[in-house]
């Protein structure tokens, strides 16, 4: 089970992705004489640095009227200026950690980390230490993202503590303003595989529904169909496998809200296996009695948190404009409850076949 508290610290940690950047909307006055864009926004966004404002406009990350521009253009009356801007948290008492990292890839752009279940990604309330930031700060303390005693370890996105799986990280201010503006745009390729309760009607699908805080509990995410709260936010699902009272599923998200394929399955009526925050760590199908109470224990045991594993991630990269897949192993945990219900599944077909 979960506690309060760490629910409130998932919650903290697992921001959505436009929350970790800023977004600026200028409309040029009507009387403004003609000058370059960089210097313009410098007199109006002062507290961002000159050279994070001129990768940002190298990364496309600023625009006029719509239209990627240098930093060279000259602003006119009445143009429309939007920025994106990476903007994760700037803590400065963040203590260096030396703490193992999967890294499955790294250049002086970026890295890509497979983060095990369990770990919580940002420190917050009850979570200062053992952090992925703790042992990134501690990785990356000679490189360029600590800047006058600034510790700023690249976060451009964020998965919740006991989701597993793939993260990318950037090292460089040209991949921050990069990579920030492929989340913003929803452009980045995000594939989760999710155990999750039941099987689903349609072999694929797509789930639409905004996505806020619950009413009820603001530690849980709720789906909000008439778009009246919340942030829109669409999955598109497929069933890989089915095991008779649970499913393996491959999620792809068009949209990056906090907990959202967990809240959209829940939506769905199959949450996920051993999701204690939506329901899913109890029997949600099949008898609540006997051997197969005992099997469903087992398989908790086995698959002690959410079955939810960030799988692949694929990105154009910064400074290359090559286009990256990467792909991650399923855990052992996941692999053992899978293991599990694919056998049971295979029970229940003997049985049907007697």
């Amino acid at each position: 089970m979960i506690s309060s508290l760490d629910q409130e610290d998932e919650a903290a940690n697992s921001l959505d992705s436009d929350d970790l950047f800023e977004h600026h909307r200028i409309v040029v006055d009507k009387g403004q004489a003609l000058l370059r864009v960089d210097k313009f926004l410098m007199d109006r966004l002062p507290n961002v640095t000159r050279n994070k404002l001129q990768e940002a406009i190298k990364a496309e990350s600023v625009r006029v009227n719509g239209l990627s521009i240098k930093a060279s253009y000259k602003v006119k009356p009445l143009d429309v200026i939007t920025i994106t801007l990476a903007d994760p948290p700037r803590d400065t008492d963040i203590v260096p950690e030396d703490i193992p990292l999967n890294i499955v890839f790294e250049d002086e752009d970026l890295m890509i980390i497979n983060k095990a279940a369990g770990m919580v990604v940002h420190p917050a309330y009850n979570n200062w230490s053992g952090t992925l930031v703790n042992g990134l700060v501690f990785y990356l303390q000679n490189l360029p993202t600590t800047r006058n005693g600034e510790i700023r370890p690249g976060l451009v996105h964020r998965i919740d503590k006991d989701t597993s799986g793939l993260l990318v990280i950037a090292k460089t201010e040209l991949a921050m303003a990069h990579l920030a503006r492929q989340f913003y745009d929803h452009s980045i390729e995000r594939t989760y595989y999710a155990l999750v309760w039941g099987v689903p009607a349609q072999e694929k699908g797509t789930i639409t529904g905004h996505v806020g805080r619950s009413a009820k509990d603001r530690k849980v995410m709720a789906v909000y169909p008439e778009g009246d709260f919340g942030k829109h936010a669409v999955t598109h699902y497929e069933v890989l496998e089915s095991f008779g009272y649970c499913s393996l599923l491959k999620c792809n998200l068009e949209t990056g809200r906090t907990h959202q394929i967990r809240a959209h399955m829940k939506y769905l009526g199959h949450p996920l296996f051993n999701d204690s925050t939506y329901g899913g760590d109890k029997i949600v199908k099949g008898q609540h009695t006997g051997s197969y109470k005992a099997f469903v224990q087992n398989t908790f045991d086995a698959l002690p948190r959410q079955a939810l594993h960030a799988k692949s991630l694929g990105f154009i990269h910064p400074r290359t404009h090559e286009f990256l897949q990467f792909e991650s192993d399923l855990p052992e945990d996941f692999l053992a409850g899978l293991a599990k219900w694919r056998q049971y599944g295979k029970l229940l077909e003997d049985r049907a076949q007697q």
